[in-house]
């Protein structure tokens, strides 16, 4: 390892020594072409996390509006219980459940679809995150 270490340095001190020995304005193109691929990367580092901030707001907002569906839902199957217990207590037949049982479902499904989203998102913004630390 040492060995390869040496060898690893000489050759980093050969590019340094061949860097030295170039005329100047070989020395000024690369120094331009480094700075040319540096604004490049800060421009890409600043495009990511423009994207990862936008995935951020919308994650957030998602969840906030996924809470918000989900309060409705048992604001409404609540109503609802309040109904047919009424209904129920109006008649002696008692009403079927099955359109209570309707409204959960239709709520659960858009709970998973919303909930599905979310998850999307987040892998999304997962990904972005690992590809700006890449970068």
């Amino acid at each position: 390892e040492v060995e390869k270490l040496n060898q690893q340095l000489e050759e980093k001190n050969g590019e340094i020594q061949q860097m030295m020995n170039q005329p100047p304005y070989e020395k000024e193109r690369e120094i331009l072409r480094l700075q040319k691929s540096l604004a490049e990367r800060e421009k890409a580092q600043a495009t990511s996390d423009v994207l990862c901030r936008s995935l951020t707001d919308e994650t957030h907002q998602l969840q906030r509006k996924l809470a918000s569906t989900a309060e409705m839902c048992q604001h409404l199957a609540k109503c609802l219980e309040e109904k047919q217990r009424k209904e129920k207590g109006n008649s002696d037949n008692q009403i079927p459940t099955e359109r209570s049982n309707q409204v959960f479902l239709l709520v659960l499904d858009n709970e998973t679809s919303l909930q599905a989203l979310i998850c999307n998102l987040q892998d999304e913004n997962r990904m972005l995150k690992q590809k700006v630390a890449h970068v």
